[in-house]
C-alpha cells in the first residue's frame, strides 16, 4: 500500500500540474488559444500563425523540457561572457545599449531540449535567409523592372521604420518606471520598428540579431498586422487620396524581356551587397531564388524551393518563434508598446507610401494612381490586392494589380535593405 501511495506521490509532483499553480503560464495556454482560433477560424495568416500558437503552447506547458529560455538568456546563463560596447555619442544613449554577449553552444546542444534545438536556425539566422529563397523563387519582379519608378514607392513605405524606430527611442525620456516599464534599448527599438516593413522573415532575422528576449512579442505582432492589411490600409489610403486620384486609371506595363529578368537579381545582389554588406544574407538569397526561377534551368530546385524547403522551414520557424513567447518576456509592457507601435510603423508605412503616390500623380501629370504606393510594404501579395480593390471600388474598370506589384516587391527587397543598415549600424 505504501509503495502504491508513493507511486501515485511520485507522479503527482512530476506532473506538469503542479506547475499550473503559475497563473502566468495559464494565461500563456490561453493566448496561444486566440492564436489558435485567429489562424484557423479566420485564417490570418495560418501557415505561420498556427505553428507560431504551437509552440506558444508547448514552451509554456510546464515540465515539457523543450524549451530552456535560460540557456539563451545572458542574466542567467553563466556562459555568457559580456563583451562591453561603447556608449554612444556623448553617453546619451548610455543607458539604452546592452552588453554584447557569445554563447556557448556545446551547452545547448547538450542540455537542450527539441525547441531549444530548432532555435539554433533561428538563433544562427539560417531560417529567414531559406524562407527568402523561397520567396524569391515564385516572385516575379516583371512589373518592377517595367517600372522602375516603383522602387520609389517601396522606399518611402520603409519610412514607418525609421519613424517607428525615433518613437520607440523617445520612450526613454518618459519616466514610466511606475508601471514597471523600463524602456527600450537602441537594438530593441530597430527589432520593433522592422515591423513597419510587413515582412515576417526580415523582423524575425533582425530580432534574432539584435533582441532575441523580444521575439515572440515581435513576430505575433508581425504577423497579426501582415493578415489584417485588408482592414488597416483602406481607410489610410481613402483619408490620404481623392476620389479623382482613386479613379485614375494606368495604362498597361510594357513586356520585360527574359534576359532583363535574369539580369535584375544578379544586378540587385551585387549592388546592394556593396552598398549595405549586413543585407546581403537576405537580399542575396532573395534574388538567388529568383534567377533559379527566371533562368528557367532549375526547375526542379526552382520546385523544391517553393514547396517542400519552403513548407519545412516555414514549420520550424513557426514553432520555435512561437516557443520564445513565455510569460517572463511576454507578459510585460514591453508586449503592449511592442503591438502599438507596431501599428504605427505599419500605418505610417502606408501612409508614407500613399503621400509619395500623390506627388508622382502631381508630377506625372495625373497618370499614376497614388493607391500603388500602399502597396510598398512588403505583405506580397496582399497589400497589392488591397491597391486593387480600393480602385476598382472608385472605378469598376480601374485594374492596379500589375502597377501595386511593383511597388510590393521593391518593398520585400526595400525592408531587407532597412534591415541591413540597421544590422550595420547597431549589430
Amino acid at each position: 500500500m505504501e509503495i502504491f501511495k508513493s507511486t501515485i506521490t511520485g507522479l503527482i509532483d512530476t506532473s506538469g500540474f503542479t506547475g499550473l499553480s503559475d497563473i502566468r503560464c495559464i494565461i500563456m495556454i490561453l493566448l496561444s488559444f486566440v492564436l489558435f482560433y485567429l489562424a484557423i477560424v479566420k485564417q490570418y495568416e495560418p501557415l505561420l500563425m498556427l505553428p507560431i500558437a504551437f509552440g506558444m503552447l508547448l514552451t509554456n506547458l510546464p515540465l515539457t523540457g523543450l524549451y530552456h529560455p535560460e540557456l539563451w538568456d545572458p542574466a542567467t546563463n553563466p556562459y555568457f561572457a559580456p563583451t562591453y560596447v561603447d556608449a554612444g555619442i556623448g553617453g546619451l544613449f548610455m543607458s539604452v545599449f546592452t552588453p554584447e554577449t557569445s554563447l556557448d553552444y556545446g551547452k545547448v546542444l547538450h542540455e537542450g531540449g527539441l525547441l531549444d534545438m530548432l532555435y539554433l536556425g533561428v538563433k544562427l539566422q539560417i531560417y529567414p535567409p531559406l524562407i527568402f529563397l523561397g520567396i524569391g523563387s515564385m516572385t516575379d519582379f516583371g512589373p518592377l523592372i517595367a517600372n522602375p519608378k516603383s522602387f520609389l514607392l517601396g522606399a518611402a513605405a520603409q519610412g514607418g521604420i525609421f519613424f517607428t524606430f525615433l518613437g520607440a527611442c523617445l520612450l526613454n525620456f518618459f519616466d514610466l518606471s511606475g508601471i514597471g516599464f523600463d524602456g527600450f534599448t537602441l537594438k530593441e527599438a530597430a527589432s520593433i520598428a522592422i515591423i513597419g516593413g510587413a515582412d515576417g522573415p526580415t523582423a524575425i532575422y533582425l530580432t534574432s540579431k539584435l533582441a532575441p528576449q523580444l521575439l515572440g512579442s515581435i513576430a505575433v505582432a508581425a504577423y497579426s498586422y501582415m493578415a489584417l492589411v485588408p482592414v488597416i490600409q483602406p481607410p489610410i489610403m481613402k483619408a490620404l487620396t481623392t476620389e479623382k486620384e482613386r479613379s485614375v486609371k494606368m495604362g498597361q506595363l510594357r513586356e520585360v524581356s527574359k534576359i532583363e529578368k535574369v539580369v535584375f537579381p544578379i544586378a540587385v545582389t551585387v549592388i546592394v551587397s556593396l552598398i549595405v554588406p549586413s543585407a546581403a544574407p537576405l537580399v542575396g538569397i532573395l534574388m538567388f531564388g529568383n534567377l533559379m526561377k527566371e533562368s528557367g534551368v532549375c526547375d526542379r530546385l526552382v520546385k523544391t524551393a517553393q514547396n517542400e524547403l519552403m513548407n519545412i522551414i516555414t514549420i520550424f520557424l513557426g514553432i520555435t518563434v512561437g516557443a520564445t513567447a513565455v510569460a517572463d518576456n511576454f507578459l510585460s509592457w514591453k508586449t503592449i508598446f511592442i503591438i502599438v507601435l507596431g501599428l504605427i510603423a505599419f500605418c505610417v508605412g502606408t501612409a508614407c507610401g500613399v503621400l509619395l503616390g500623390k506627388l508622382m500623380y502631381i508630377i506625372s501629370g495625373r497618370k499614376i494612381n497614388p493607391l500603388i504606393g500602399s502597396a510598398g510594404v512588403s505583405a506580397v501579395p496582399m497589400a497589392a490586392r488591397v491597391s486593387q480593390k480600393v480602385g476598382a471600388q472608385t472605378n469598376p474598370s480601374n485594374f492596379l494589380l500589375m502597377h501595386a506589384m511593383g511597388p510590393n516587391v521593391a518593398g520585400v527587397i526595400g525592408s531587407a535593405v532597412a534591415a541591413g543598415v540597421l544590422l550595420s549600424v547597431l549589430g
